[in-house]
């Protein structure tokens, strides 16, 4: 009993926290580009309620995820105009679009509330691994979002850490004048990697809606756009360590919810604050122990860059 008791709190940390692996890996791509995007809940929010009433409509759920990717990237797409064309502040920018997500989602939501959605992603055992024991339930019965993400977080790193675009991408965050004088096109590269965090975020967003709670709610992301964003930092920019950020928070979530059913005699309001209250300190002791190491963000990140001041 205590065994399965485990293997269910593990599996819901994955489910719990791959909403929020996504939105970190397209925030990961989009920082090391330069460009700071604090609009990750927004973006979250538009492709839950895009997702939710494409798959709605049309009983697919996987033209929901596309939908959700383009309402993203548009969003994002946004942000990349005003930031990088209009330099604008992007801290302002982010904050603005967070704003005009959570607006617009309410918006074209309304009709849809409390609607179920008839086809959800469902859990799908990958033959005899899901019958492993511990590991089985945990990693190989879970849904085909889950097991994107498996895919796409070493793919990420690859990409990142070990390919010629990857180290164009990090250039460009570190230093856009010396990328720029070896032919990298700055502005080129932070519209692209700007727009692959947004579709990301999209999915994200998606998750939440069309599979771990398979319905729309206005903000139904609950901050988790920002806990996104501090998970950044926490897994100083890189995907791995994202992974392990996400679950652990997924966690955190999955054992306040298992309390509650266990009727343990907690305050429930404390029991839904602790994943956030976790976060700030791990955020804290991440923060103190890279600058004691010596890591830190892209030294270009936040920055406008033009080519005349170079």
């Amino acid at each position: 009993m205590e065994t399965s008791l485990i293997a269910a709190v593990f599996a819901t940390a994955i489910t719990a926290g791959t909403p929020i692996l996504f939105a970190a890996l397209g925030e990961i791509f989009t920082e090391r580009a330069g460009i700071l995007n604090l609009g990750v809940e927004g973006m979250m929010l538009v492709g839950a309620v895009t997702g939710f009433m494409v798959a709605y409509k049309t009983g697919n759920p996987w033209f929901g995820v596309l939908a959700s990717m383009l309402a993203g990237g548009l969003l994002s797409f946004i942000h990349a105009l005003l930031t990088v064309t209009l330099k604008a502040n992007q801290v302002v920018s982010g904050l603005a679009l967070t704003i005009f997500g959570t607006g617009l989602s309410g918006y074209l939501g309304k009709a849809f509330i409390g609607q179920p959605l008839p086809n959800p992603f469902k859990a799908e055992k990958l033959g005899l691994l899901g019958d492993i024991p511990v590991i089985g339930p945990v990693l190989f019965q879970q849904d085909p979002l889950v097991y994107l993400s498996f895919v796409l977080v070493p793919l990420s790193w690859f990409f990142i850490f070990r390919t010629k675009m990857g180290l164009n991408l990090r250039a460009v965050g570190e230093n856009p004048g010396a990328a720029d004088s070896l032919g990298v096109s700055v502005s080129k590269t932070r519209y692209l990697y700007t727009m692959v965090g947004g579709m990301l975020a999209g999915i994200g967003g998606a998750y939440l809606s069309l599979v771990y709670a398979p319905a729309w709610m206005e903000n139904m992301t609950a901050g988790r756009g920002w806990i996104a964003v501090a998970l950044v930092i926490f897994s100083t920019w890189n995907p791995l360590y994202a992974l392990v950020g996400a679950y652990m928070f997924g966690g955190i979530d999955a054992l306040g919810f298992r309390m509650q059913l266990l009727d343990v005699q907690i305050p429930s309001y404390f029991l839904s604050m602790l994943p956030y209250i976790c976060t700030i300190l791990i955020l804290i002791l991440t923060t103190y122990k890279a600058q004691r190491n010596g890591v830190g963000a892209p030294k270009a990140l936040g920055l406008s860059y033009d080519r005349e001041e170079r």
